[in-house]
């Protein structure tokens, strides 16, 4: 089974920094796209997403150095298998990831880098709610990652994280965690890892949300209002009320944000990332990004933003060779975190005939490689209603069976009947129930608008009975075809839930943003 899906149209989208205090999680975004042609005096730059908060200190870069900077939001796990496939060569003019450190350990996406100049720092944090932090009786300066583990095994403490696979918040997460609790005084080995591996599964028995990106986490988080903590980055977590931020004293692992040349440039390209590298270091801008971003400047001289605990802490070190680095990513996705249960409400109705459908069937069998050991995986098909309900389970012991059974299912959906969206939401919901102790979401796949059974207010009145372990439940819509644009909208946030666009990008590229989700 593959640790992650390799995509050359993934992106970890997200609100991020700014926008964490938005009403609702749900956010339109597209599947990632191709940056469009060079442009004389403008940089195409593949960028962690949370550097949107970045957009008016580049604002005044292009004002010292003439110089504009596009940024692409992905992944930065994505980004390096774009980097290492060539899929950057002549589309990207420079890479601007939260860390190079796992790119170094991946040597055709290490070969593909000229320079590389650290602009900012952030190191990893847990942001606990004020009120929990008193309740435990800590003292901010002075926890340790013990002393988490040992609150989530007491059954006082619960958080949210990003997903490492996707999120280099949450691997760095991941690798702080795995660092400390086993005792590693190096860079992590295999022998660490599974030294690590029971006490990490009780650890992980606390997370309670996941996410592709940190602004739908932050806005998760303060929709349940169950949650005690999140673990993410510093800058992230001061973004957010009410959060006492913590650095453990026993270590964590930072982020310094390099801007980097690429070898496939010309060399009138990597000048002008070396002007802007250069702008991005002086004292004024210093300055201004620890002042907006909560990022710790690279520049001596230059003093961190007030509120930035300046306690020294131990720098964790990073997974020495690739193969630990996804050993542990396959151990946390397949044996650490909680399993995941999901419900695929597809429509299936007669306008899905023909290319629609195919390309639903397409996407779907590509997904099989992407689902998780212990998974849970509904295909809920529907038209005029629901026409079956095919529940699906990939066992460690025998993870094929469940695949394969997962493709029969999908290469035998056939279209007809007209689009009953809402009637098949409610039975979805219906079908997950309460549920045991795992992540839940619903995906809905329409190419059209509600034309049968249950209405839109129907559906609300619906959600507002349910129990509120399963409103915790989001539904991720994704638009396709001539779905309605608001219809979907609306569901997403009345869920808690995020809206995809397929429209555009590609149907495979939405289902395999969503995993992060999940």
């Amino acid at each position: 089974m593959r640790r992650r899906a390799v995509a050359a149209c993934l992106a970890a989208f997200g609100l991020l920094t700014a926008c964490t205090t938005q009403k609702s999680p749900a956010v339109d975004v597209s599947t990632f796209g191709v940056p469009g042609p060079a442009e004389p005096g403008t940089l195409r730059v593949l960028a962690s997403s949370e550097l949107s908060d970045m957009t008016p200190v580049l604002d005044q870069v292009e004002k010292d150095t003439g110089v504009k900077v596009k940024l692409n939001p992905i992944g930065t796990l994505d980004a390096v298998d774009m980097l290492a496939e060539g899929k950057t060569d002549g589309q990207y003019d420079a890479l601007w990831l939260s860390s190079n450190d796992y790119l170094r350990l991946h040597p055709d996406a290490a070969r593909k880098v000229v320079s590389e100049t650290p602009v900012m720092s952030s190191p990893v944090a847990i942001g606990v709610r004020s009120a929990t932090v008193k309740a435990l009786g800590w003292s901010p300066a002075d926890v340790t990652w013990s002393q988490v583990e040992q609150a989530v095994q007491d059954g006082r403490l619960t958080y949210g994280m990003t997903d490492p696979a996707r999120s280099n918040s949450g691997f760095s997460t991941l690798v702080s965690v795995a660092s400390a609790l086993s005792g590693a005084q190096s860079a992590l080995t295999d022998a660490d890892v599974t030294k690590a591996a029971p006490r990490l599964k009780e650890f992980f028995k606390g997370q309670k949300l996941t996410s592709g990106s940190s602004g739908w986490l932050a806005a998760a988080y303060d929709r349940r209002g169950d949650v005690d903590a999140l673990l993410n980055y510093e800058s992230v977590l001061l973004g957010i009320p009410g959060l006492t931020v913590i650095r453990p004293r026993d270590g964590v692992i930072t982020a310094d944000y390099p801007l980097t040349s690429l070898r496939s440039t010309s060399a009138r390209t990597r000048e002008d990332v070396r002007r802007v590298s250069e702008d991005l270091r002086t004292e004024r801008i210093q300055r201004e990004i620890t002042a907006r971003t909560h990022r710790r400047p690279v520049v001596a001289s230059v003093p961190p933003a007030s509120g930035l605990d300046t306690t020294r802490r131990r720098e964790l070190p990073f997974p020495g060779t690739r193969s630990v680095a996804d050993g542990l990513l396959d151990s946390y996705e397949n044996e650490l975190r909680r399993p995941s249960r999901t419900v695929y409400v597809l429509d299936t109705s007669g306008s899905m005939e023909g290319d629609r459908l195919d390309r639903l069937k397409t996407a779907l069998a590509d997904l099989t490689g992407d689902f998780r050991e212990r998974e849970e995986v509904t295909l809920m098909p529907f038209g005029s209603q629901v026409k079956s309900v095919r529940t699906h389970v990939v066992k460690p012991s025998d993870p094929r069976a469940g695949l394969d059974a997962i493709r029969d299912d999908t290469s035998a959906l056939s279209a007809d009947g007209d689009t009953a969206i809402y009637t098949s939401l409610e039975k979805a919901y219906d079908h997950l129930g309460a549920g045991r102790d795992a992540f839940t979401s619903i995906v809905l796949m329409t190419d059209g608008e509600n034309t049968a059974g249950a209405k839109a207010r129907d559906f609300d009145a619906f959600y507002a009975r349910l129990g509120r372990k399963a409103r915790d439940t989001p539904v991720f819509p994704i638009l396709f075809g001539d779905s309605d644009r608001s219809e979907l909208a609306h569901i997403a946030d009345l869920t808690g839930g995020r809206l995809f666009d397929a429209r555009q990008g590609s149907l495979d590229g939405a289902f395999e943003e969503i995993r992060g989700y999940q």
